[in-house]
């Protein structure tokens, strides 16, 4: 491959003022706290999906001292929902260590960022460094990475370690020594919303003269007219002495249909693992204050440290001795419970044309009111997990003793706290069975399923 022209830095400096207006660039101010939370949040998570987070983020802790005096607990609750949750954490963890450590000043240089600050990866601190302190260092996160290979061409895997490293070669080469946050801004907000995956707006290009992959295009189209399909490249890969590592392997061929979008390569990912768990909405209908559901708190490592959920169990696929298991899970927080009330979701009794699904009272109700299907699935970075659902009403009205680490919360204190994504799923399909909601609303009526998107943690 050739070096890259300069002329590519200079075109995209020269769009860099018109398209530097990032959205989360206008809420960060350039201060470096704000660039830091922003760029986090953004880390797998759309913009849109971000800018009422951050919003109410920066409301309640508008400086690092007052994230750092934060408790974990109130991190959780106003990251819930957003998901990849130990991003959170580690920014309570990464402010707290600036405050008590290192005098309260955030380190100013992209290699000092990633080493001192945990959670801060070699992007992070890049877009910190450049957006608020103005050091020339290139940054690259997925758009980037699509821009790049596009504009040279580039089709070998981009998660490779050779690519990688060219790829931020290349970023360094390119950014603008002046203003290499605009510049930074500018080239990531080329891939979000011109250099797109699909369908990329290539008429609207900035750097279209300069593209690669464009002039591929243009000449495979070319050569398809003419019919000479299979004459060599040799302004890419001349004198074509083994396999150019940064071009697609032969045994990738180039697709017509796919045009620019042929770059960059598409990695293929590993399935996330399969799991199975049984859960339980254990519930005090006739609670005083109103309805209440119990809540136990997981770790505070692994996935979904520190926030609350249903009690669960995990369980094999084919659901042998799920129950028994759950019950003693039940039992092991609030203590003795009626066994017979334990009842899985959609599991019904026949009673003549209508069923009854064991609990709350022994609600009858037409077959047609039942959920599909009693289960949840929801797909972590890593983990696809089925959620085996159950509902446990208790009848009586004195409290519930629990151990340490679970709480009762009424249904309004459960909307507003640290819980998953994955657990108001759970709770709407439990809510879904109660005496009139046999109709699912429009909001239940959601896929139970999740996913997320680019560079970072777990969920």
């Amino acid at each position: 491959m050739k070096k890259p022209q300069a002329a590519v830095g200079r075109r995209c400096r020269k769009q860099a003022s018109s398209l530097a207006g990032r959205e989360k660039h206008a809420l960060s101010s350039n201060q470096a706290p704000d660039v830091w939370v922003s760029e986090v949040m953004l880390q797998q998570t759309q913009v849109a999906t971000v800018i009422n987070y951050y919003t109410r983020w920066m409301q309640k802790w508008p400086t690092l001292q007052d994230l750092a005096s934060a408790s974990l607990e109130e991190v959780n609750q106003l990251w819930a929902g957003l998901g990849y949750y130990s991003r959170g954490r580690r920014l309570q963890e990464g402010a707290r260590k600036v405050v008590e450590e290192l005098g309260g000043h955030v380190p100013h240089t992209a290699e000092t960022l990633q080493r001192l600050l945990p959670g801060v990866g070699r992007y992070t601190a890049g877009a910190i460094a450049s957006i608020a302190f103005g050091q020339a260092t290139g940054v690259v996160d997925g758009n980037v990475v699509r821009v790049l290979c596009r504009v040279r061409a580039i089709g070998a895997d981009p998660s490779s370690t050779l690519v990688s490293q060219q790829l931020w070669s290349l970023a360094q080469q390119l950014v603008d020594p002046a203003r290499p946050g605009d510049f930074n801004q500018a080239a990531m907000e080329l891939g979000a919303t011109v250099c797109t995956p699909q369908r990329p707006l290539c008429s609207q290009c900035p750097v279209q003269s300069l593209c690669r992959a464009r002039q591929k295009v243009e000449r495979e189209q070319l050569l398809a007219s003419q019919s000479l399909l299979g004459r060599l490249d040799v302004e890419e890969c001349a004198p074509n002495i083994g396999q150019c590592q940064l071009c697609a392997p032969p045994t990738e061929p180039w697709d017509q249909t796919l045009g620019v979008a042929n770059f960059p390569r598409k990695v293929s990912r590993r399935p996330p693992r399969e799991e199975c768990s049984a859960i339980c909405v254990l519930e005090q209908p006739r609670a005083l204050g109103g309805a209440q559901v119990l809540l136990v708190q997981r770790p505070n490592s692994g996935l979904l440290a520190g926030l609350w959920e249903f009690p669960s169990v995990t369980v094999e696929p084919s659901g042998q001795c799920q129950r028994k298991a759950l019950l003693q899970e039940l039992q092991s927080w609030a203590g003795p419970l009626p066994a017979t009330r334990l009842q899985h979701l959609g599991q019904v009794t026949e009673h003549g044309g209508v069923r009854d699904d064991g609990f709350c009272g022994h609600i009858r109700r037409p077959i047609s009111a039942l959920w599909p299907s009693p289960q949840v699935v929801h797909t972590f970075s890593h983990i696809k997990l089925t959620y085996q659902v159950y509902g446990l009403a208790l009848e009586r009205q004195t409290p519930v003793t629990t151990q340490s680490g679970a709480r009762w919360l009424t249904r309004e204190e459960f909307h507003t706290a640290a819980v998953s994504t994955a657990m108001k799923k759970v709770f709407r399909m439990y809510e879904g069975q109660q005496p009139g909601t046999c109709k699912r609303s429009k909001r239940s009526q959601v896929p139970i399923s999740a996913s997320r998107k680019k560079p970072s943690p777990g969920q």
